[in-house]
C-alpha cells in the first residue's frame, strides 16, 4: 500500500493532531493546489469528509438528512454533525454560515457550493483533486465526482 492509501486511515485516527504534524511524521500531506503557506484544514473537516465517504451508495431523497438517505445539504449537515459541528439545513443557509475562501485556499473537507443567478442550489464536500462527495439528485446516490463547472464557491465550516 502506498503512503497516499494510508491518508484516510491516518486522518481518521488523527483526532486533534493537525495535518501538518502528520505530514512531518509520515510524509507529504498537502492538498493539490494548496498554497505552501496555507493553513491546515481543521481536523473536524477531515472527519466530516470521511463520514461523507462512508455513505457512498446511499440513495438520494429530497429533504433526507440520513443516516441512510440524503439530499445534498442533508449529507453535508449529517457529516459535519458527526464531526462535532452544526450546520443549518439548506445549501444556501450553509453557504451563509461558512467562512468564504478562494479556490486557491480550498482544503479537503471544505464545502463546495454550486450557484446560479446569485442563488446557491447545491453543496458537496471537497475531497481533493477537483472532486467532491455529494448526493446529487433523484435517482442517484452519494458518490465521489469531479466538479463539473467553474460556477462554484468555497466555504470553510467554523
Amino acid at each position: 500500500m502506498t503512503a497516499q492509501m494510508h491518508v484516510p486511515f491516518l486522518l481518521s485516527r488523527a483526532g486533534a493532531v493537525s495535518a501538518l504534524t502528520l505530514a512531518a511524521v509520515g510524509g507529504t500531506l498537502v492538498a493539490p493546489g494548496a498554497a505552501p503557506d496555507a493553513e491546515a484544514a481543521p481536523s473536524y473537516a477531515y472527519r466530516a469528509l470521511n463520514v461523507a465517504a462512508s455513505k457512498k451508495g446511499s440513495p438520494y431523497r429530497y429533504g433526507a438528512t440520513g443516516p441512510g438517505r440524503f439530499d445534498c445539504s442533508g449529507l453535508t449537515q449529517y457529516a459535519f454533525r458527526k464531526a462535532g459541528k452544526k450546520l443549518p439545513r439548506t445549501a444556501q443557509q450553509q453557504y451563509n454560515k461558512t467562512r468564504h475562501i478562494s479556490a486557491s485556499r480550498r482544503q479537503k473537507g471544505d464545502l463546495v457550493f454550486f450557484h446560479s443567478g446569485g442563488r446557491v442550489y447545491h453543496v458537496g464536500i471537497y475531497a481533493g483533486n477537483n472532486k467532491i462527495w455529494h448526493s446529487p439528485k433523484t435517482g442517484s446516490w452519494v458518490k465521489l465526482e469531479r466538479i463539473w463547472t467553474s460556477k462554484v464557491l468555497y466555504g470553510r465550516v467554523r
